[in-house]
């Protein structure tokens, strides 16, 4: 039976008046008979690591494999070797290393089960949740299949003078990418990340989360199978401030997700290297639901943006403003629908929402939420840890009457918590919105797309949805994605996703004459020709 065929079974009683319970259907995987050795030895097979560390469920706490950790001269030898294989990968035509980014593509669609299992294991989200990075790795691998060649062609460029003067842009691999994924999205931010600085001509040094490991390796395996060089990608693991550090400490440019005061050490690092880096870093998202919004749409779109892989996504919203008119109504309809949501751990589709990823993510829920009650807030549903389900299960919750200094009002809180407050019209909802030092994500909820697409220019973040809560913008590839403020610099996906892992280069042919005094003209005839053509050059508008 596959995946979409597997019935979805009726939830289980809801403990004490909570969330209920998403029950596995009958023959259901487990995390046995998902990692088996033979998988585990033929993802790991050429990573380099002389020591051992292991992974873990947080579905249950149980260890899912044990895997090489690397050591920082590990880390060198993978960068050596790497090194050597991006040369000969570097000659082929960007068109010819395009053609592996289509072959995965069709690949990862035919074997998706497999990565969904090891994505839902690895993470503690549901199947669904699972799936949109399924789809982004796919959308990625055909936009840039289709796209490199183009995004990466010689350009010709007008001339200091022209006819005398050709100027071609050539757009040069950088060399070897260093990146440094986390454990949230741990297909989408590997492979989604890896695959333009392929497409570009770059080898890739990349160190995952330990804990979502096996999801980067079988990525790195099945981009093998699609005809990648095995040498080109090289995946290290082992403690973020031990192999980290290692990794920038080798690379050409450094492409970084994760924490924003993590992001500032790659940043200082990459300073003193005076190399490149590109950083999405932390979010404190807001929603904006304006008075002639669809509201019965909104709180749909409100579950969706709070609660998507038990809100660990950078892009989630944390921040819900609502006009004061509409407060009440579409507050009712959020919380019921929240209420709603199935907990659940089976591999299988059907579970609304999973689990937090570690006992540290579930402290800092606990502890927003227990200090936001105890100082005022008020709690309109969710708000308990949910251990009959899973150890770092927390319900889907929303907090009405948050203050400053509230922690969860301004810090970054990464789990199934969501704030709500009123505003009484656009230009206060602008300003709240806009009263954060992050700038990553913003949606706004209306009936008029015009007013919709107004209000959000007017927000300063990098991304903004019109209706939908963040699928819209970070699926529509060919159009960048990043942060502003402290959510970090540089953008993935479109143009700028894959000409961050070039170098621009500048080639100029002289022709007939040099640009110096010639023909027999003194300093000053030469002078006054240069200033004759730079007079007709801007009357005939050129650029």
């Amino acid at each position: 039976m596959t995946d979409s065929q597997a019935p979805v079974q009726d939830a289980a009683p809801a403990a004490a008046g909570g969330n209920p319970v998403f029950t596995a259907p009958a023959g259901t995987r487990t995390a046995a008979d998902v990692v088996t050795p033979e998988l585990v030895a033929r993802l790991t097979r050429g990573v380099s690591g002389s020591g051992v560390t292991a992974n873990h469920t947080p579905f249950g706490g149980d260890r899912l494999a044990e895997l090489p950790e690397s050591t920082p001269e590990d880390v060198a030898e993978a960068v050596a070797r790497a090194r050597t294989a991006q040369r000969s990968w570097a000659a082929l035509s960007p068109r010819r290393r395009a053609a592996v980014l289509l072959r995965f593509h069709d690949l990862v669609l035919a074997r998706q089960s497999e990565v969904l299992d090891l994505v839902q294991l690895e993470t503690g989200k549901t199947r669904l949740h699972a799936h949109e990075e399924v789809q982004i790795a796919a959308i990625s691998a055909r936009h840039y299949g289709r796209k490199a060649p183009s995004y990466l062609r010689p350009r010709r460029r007008t001339g200091a003078v022209p006819v005398l003067t050709k100027v071609t842009e050539l757009r040069q691999p950088r060399g070897v990418i260093g990146m440094i994924t986390p454990w949230n999205y741990p297909l989408a931010l590997s492979v989604g990340d890896a695959l333009p600085a392929f497409a570009a001509g770059n080898a890739v040094v990349m160190k995952p989360d330990t804990e979502t490991a096996l999801t980067a390796l079988w990525a790195r395996r099945l981009l093998i199978e699609a005809g990648l060089p095995e040498e080109l990608w090289q995946i290290v693991l082992g403690d973020g401030p031990v192999v980290g550090p290692a990794v920038a400490a080798h690379a050409d440019y450094i492409s970084f997700t994760g924490s924003t005061p993590t992001g500032r050490e790659v940043a200082r690092n990459a300073a003193d290297r005076l190399i490149g880096c590109s950083l999405e870093l932390g979010g404190k998202n807001a929603m904006i639901v304006l008075r002639d919004a669809d509201l019965d749409k909104a709180a749909d779109g409100a579950v969706r943006a709070c609660f998507p892989s038990a809100g660990q996504l950078c892009i989630a919203a944390e921040r819900l403003y609502v006009h004061e008119s509409v407060a009440d109504d579409f507050l009712e309809r959020f919380a019921a629908r929240a209420r709603a949501l199935r907990l659940g751990t089976a591999l299988a589709y059907g579970a609304d929402m999973g689990s937090l990823a570690s006992e540290r993510q579930l402290a800092t829920v606990r502890r927003h939420v227990d200090e936001a009650v105890e100082k005022g807030a008020t709690l309109v549903t969710g708000g308990r840890h949910r251990p009959d389900v899973g150890p770092f299960f927390y319900e889907p919750t929303i907090l009405d009457g948050v203050r400053e200094p509230m922690a969860v009002c301004t810090e970054e809180t990464f789990g199934p918590v969501v704030s709500v407050y009123r505003f009484t019209d656009e230009d206060e909802a602008v300003e709240l919105a806009n009263a954060t030092d992050y700038g990553l994500n913003s949606s706004v909820w209306t009936r008029d797309g015009r007013r919709g697409r107004a209000l959000g220019a007017r927000l300063c973040t990098g991304s903004v949805n019109v209706n939908e809560s963040y699928a819209a913008g970070y699926g529509s590839v060919q159009a960048p994605m990043g942060g502003m403020g402290q959510s970090g610099i540089g953008r993935r996906n479109g143009a700028e996703g894959i000409l961050k892992y070039t170098e621009a280069q500048t080639v100029a042919q002289q022709r007939i004459m040099p640009l110096a005094p010639s023909f027999g003209l003194d300093d000053e005839k030469y002078a006054a020709f240069m200033s004759l053509s730079l007079r007709v050059m801007k009357a005939a508008r050129l650029r």
